[in-house]
């Protein structure tokens, strides 16, 4: 592998990520600084941090940056929850955003 592009779990991240900023580009303003940043940052953390332990060129960073990743994804996980529970958004949006997380 010459890159972290050429990772499937970096790039199924980046289509979450993706995702994500769709979805969450119709919450109310005054969750704009709120519940959205959070989101936000959690979700674009998951495939950035795949990227830099990729390029650490060491095994044990690589591993250590990975499990911070899946730090963040359970951290998305959980707002997006919390986004559902509050009625910001709907349980069936989220469809395509859990799979990919399972995945992921």
């Amino acid at each position: 592998m010459k890159s972290y592009r050429d990772l499937i779990v970096w790039n199924k991240s980046v289509n979450m990520v993706t995702l994500v900023y769709a979805l969450i580009k119709n919450f109310l303003s005054d969750e704009k600084f709120g519940l959205t940043s959070h989101i936000k940052r959690s979700s674009v953390s998951i495939p950035s941090n795949i990227a830099e332990g990729f390029g650490r060129n060491y095994t044990k960073d690589y591993a250590r940056f990975l499990q911070i990743s899946r730090g963040s994804l359970f951290e998305m996980q959980t707002q997006l929850q919390i986004a559902v529970n509050l009625g910001v958004i709907y349980e069936n949006e989220l469809t395509e955003i859990k799979s990919l997380s399972i995945e992921v």
